[in-house]
């Protein structure tokens, strides 16, 4: 007889429910978005086509991007005080 095993563990934290700040789809089509790749190689062509695949799809928004160049390290915070400052929603991502 085969016994399988379901390698998930049991979840002792209480889920908590994420709501997003804004919604693309439901009218928040004006916000500024911005993306920031960590220095991987191809961070920053993968999230260019993420960006122009934002502005076809939400005409109305702003896509700004950034690139901390340097993926063994943490963002500086003036790039993120800056990222902060300037976008209602960050998307980050990384290459291979």
């Amino acid at each position: 007889m085969i016994r399988f095993i379901d390698p998930r563990g049991e979840i002792r934290t209480p889920l908590q429910p994420y709501e997003l700040a804004y919604d693309l789809n439901k009218g928040d089509s004006q916000a500024a978005v911005g993306l920031l790749a960590n220095g991987f190689p191809d961070s920053v062509n993968f999230l260019h086509f993420i960006g122009e695949a934002l502005r076809k799809r939400f005409p109305g928004i702003t896509v700004k991007a950034w690139n901390k160049g340097n993926a063994s390290i943490a963002a500086p915070s003036d790039m993120l005080s800056e990222i902060q400052s300037e976008c209602q929603i960050v998307i980050a991502a990384y290459g291979h």
